[in-house]
């Protein structure tokens, strides 16, 4: 087996490993509560959409929500209409398309740079501990990364095809569509990349022949036609909405401190560090090579667009002025490209995967232990089988890959497979330490509430307490997310004065309440008594 590529072609055993892998991939999202705060907003808004049928204005807990466009919370919504809630439907949009990304990837370096290639991409962006987790929440930037990556991707085959072909066409217009569900997705950075990477491109290899093959007769009235029919729409019925979502969503998030998500400039890098962190070492050698890629003086070169691509994101989102972990997930597809295209002839790359990454889940399990520990005092029972299970597949992964005589291509597969296993199994114990969700709260106090009684949540909006109770929360002293949609409807929230007045006054009530500010509530004359809680919140009932 001098060669992966060979063994490969010889065994690639057709589709049923993709079946498997999806198996694998899909395993545990039914069964992980919802995480606050993302997970439970996230599917929270599609569920009142699915209730009210008002598939233009998203709200959150009744409060109108426009901080991101509706792509997600409407195939989510849909989801709800035919299967109903749950933590499955709540996800299968997102980690849906997370999965999509390892064909995708797979596809685009096997068509440019061989079968091998394709196999060494799909494994590298499989054994990812930081692509793998975020893509199995329930939050935007999944399908973000799916869309925007699926919008690069197109687009270089369309510049790699004869110039003036119909593929060349089709390819440049599946890239128009899939910047415009990217747009739906998560807003006009979509633009920002997408523009500054072919500025950038164009530039360095002094070539404006991209720009003459954009097919923008075609692509920008279908990109057009996709995006632009919802902003109309939601604008029209509230007025307020272009101010909110241009300037306040985008322009002030990239150029101020509004939203209080202040990092170091180094803070994306560190995030790349644990992405990458099974290949860090075949990186820089992969990443030279894109930028020397050489096509000849006339051509394009796919592997070089795809670093200005993933240097533009990684650059563009170090400088604003708010950062979250999730935002440069869309770099990691097309970085696995390129480490794929780097060690096609690798013989060994998915077995040195497979021990890299067997070997960071022990380190990660017990980080995860110690700092549970050290933080709460102990280490959930319910979280030992899922690290006792990690730790199994990161073995396994290991051993199925060692012995020389396992072909390339069940190396690859069990690599992928071990590593979307094990890493889901840390995930899931994650969410299962203290103040990660209300799903056990709620389970317990439901019983207690009836369709009548009046709910209301004071000093605090848990996000997931909405979808799993399946009721919106009125809200008392309190903004957080649900600042704008108070200062658009401030009727549907309650000050003290007027909360304690009705709560006093009524029979059948339950109300959510951060721990730490019961007694000053009851001093003011709320009459109340404890019938649940957690660490987090005290489940409160009229006296």
């Amino acid at each position: 087996m001098a060669n992966v590529g060979q063994g490969l072609r010889q065994r690639s055993f057709g589709w049923w490993p993709w079946l498997v892998l999806a198996a694998f991939w899909f395993i545990t999202m039914p069964f992980r509560p919802l995480v606050d705060p993302d997970e439970g907003r996230y599917a929270e808004i599609p569920r009142e959409m699915a209730a009210t049928g008002d598939w233009v204005t998203p709200r959150l807990n009744g409060l109108k929500y426009f901080e991101k466009p509706p792509m997600q919370y409407w195939a989510t919504a849909a989801t709800y209409s035919v299967f109903g809630f749950s933590e499955w439907t709540a996800r299968l949009w997102t980690v849906g398309l997370g999965f999509l990304c390892l064909p995708m990837v797979f596809g685009w370096t096997r068509r440019l740079y061989g079968e091998s290639a394709g196999f060494a991409a799909m494994v590298a962006l499989a054994v990812s501990p930081y692509f793998e987790l975020i893509a199995h929440l329930n939050i935007l930037d999944s399908g973000f990364a799916f869309f925007l990556s699926a919008a690069v991707f197109a687009f270089a085959l369309g510049q790699s095809s004869t110039e003036g072909s119909s593929e060349e066409r089709r390819w440049i217009l599946l890239a128009w569509l899939a910047a415009a569900l990217a747009v739906l997705t998560k807003g006009i950075v979509v633009g920002v990349l997408a523009g500054a990477t072919l500025v950038t491109y164009s530039a360095l290899e002094r070539d404006m022949r991209p720009w003459r093959r954009l097919h923008l007769t075609l692509g920008l009235p279908l990109f057009l036609a996709v995006t632009v029919p919802w902003f109309v729409a939601v604008s029209a019925r509230n007025p307020s909405f272009l101010q909110f979502f241009f300037v306040h969503e985008h322009f002030a998030r990239f150029l101020t401190k509004v939203h209080k998500r202040e990092e170091p400039w180094w803070y994306f890098l560190s995030i790349l560090a644990i992405g990458a962190l099974p290949w860090l070492l075949t990186m820089p050698r992969a990443l030279r090579g894109a930028w020397l890629e050489s096509k000849g003086d006339s051509s394009f070169k796919p592997l070089k667009f795809m670093l200005v691509f993933s240097t533009i994101t990684l650059l563009f989102f170090s400088v604003s002025s708010s950062k979250l972990a999730p935002y440069i997930l869309p770099m990691m597809p097309t970085l696995a490209a390129i480490i794929g295209a780097s060690v096609a002839a690798s013989s060994t790359f998915a077995r040195t995967l497979a021990r890299i990454t067997g070997v960071l889940m022990p380190v990660m399990a017990v980080g995860l232990f110690i700092y549970t520990m050290r933080r709460y005092g102990y280490f959930p029972q319910s979280a030992i089988q899922y690290l006792v299970g990690a730790l199994t597949v990161g073995v396994y992964g290991v051993w199925a890959t060692w012995k020389r005589e396992v072909p390339a291509a069940a190396a690859v597969w069990a690599t992928a497979a071990s590593a979307i296993l094990g890493w889901q199994c840390l995930l899931s114990a994650f969410t299962e330490l203290p103040e990660r969700s209300s799903y056990k709260l709620v389970k317990t106090i439901k019983p207690l509430i009836g369709p009548d009684t009046e709910l209301f949540t004071i000093g605090q909006y848990r996000e997931t307490l909405s979808p799993y109770l399946g009721r919106t929360l009125t809200v008392v002293q309190f903004q957080g997310e649900l600042e704008f949609g108070l200062t658009e409807e401030p009727s549907l929230g309650l000050t003290a004065d007027a909360f304690l007045a009705h709560w006093n006054a009524s029979t059948n009530a339950v109300a959510f309440i951060a721990p730490g500010i019961l007694e000053d509530w009851r001093s003011h004359g709320m009459q109340a008594k404890v019938i649940g809680g957690d660490n987090q919140t005290l489940v409160v009932s009229r006296l």
